[in-house]
């Protein structure tokens, strides 16, 4: 990864895309590790992490790590999930972090150097154009080893580098390597499966 230590660096994480990036290649994130990672690799400025929420529901899987997240160094940005019921009469959930995340990156764009963008979603393609115009790197983190790939090629083209989230996997993976269902101590789980992010 080409990173400088001066470089001013901030983190847009989606989470349920992000999540599913892991998943795909079987293994849970470490986000201490993450964080401690990117602090290594320049000045950073603020790591978000942007996921919808089941409110109305007695347990959310994801609760813990959102909590855990809040508390440990990241911005939290979180709306609550909308329902609907999908065509075979299934009750579902679907959550889209899309916008939020584009006008926080547009916003801090004039304090940053370097934007990371956790994300494989090509709808961000514009995003990472628009903010590249303002003197902003944009490095995309997601994964092509998955079939199919998870990161839109027009999103891969458009980032200044593309960052395989397999060659990060030894610095940011839960200890224990591969994933597993059950957690406990500091860090919860990650999560179960994540709202539809459509």
């Amino acid at each position: 990864m080409a990173f400088y230590p001066q470089e001013r660096l901030a983190l847009f994480i989606d989470g349920p895309n992000l999540y599913n990036a892991a998943r795909a290649l079987n293994f849970d994130i470490d986000y201490r590790r993450l964080l401690q990672l990117f602090q290594s690799k320049g000045r950073l400025i603020r790591a978000f992490y942007y996921t919808a929420l089941a409110e109305d529901q007695d347990y959310s899987p994801i609760r813990p790590l959102v909590d855990w997240l809040d508390y440990n160094g990241f911005t939290m940005v979180t709306k609550p999930m909308k329902e609907f019921t999908d065509t075979a009469g299934r009750r579902r959930f679907r959550g889209n972090m899309d916008i939020e995340l584009a006008v926080d990156m547009m916003d801090l764009a004039e304090r940053i150097d370097h934007a990371v963008l956790f994300s494989g979603d090509g709808n961000f393609r514009r995003l990472v154009e628009a903010v590249q115009r303002r003197g902003v790197r944009v490095s995309v983190v997601s994964t092509i080893r998955t079939q199919p790939p998870m990161v839109a090629d027009e999103l891969r083209r458009q980032a200044d580098m593309f960052v395989e989230l397999f060659d990060l996997a030894q610095h940011i993976q839960r200890a224990g390597g591969e994933r597993r269902d059950a957690s406990g101590g500091a860090q919860p789980p990650a999560a179960g499966a994540p709202a539809d992010n459509a």
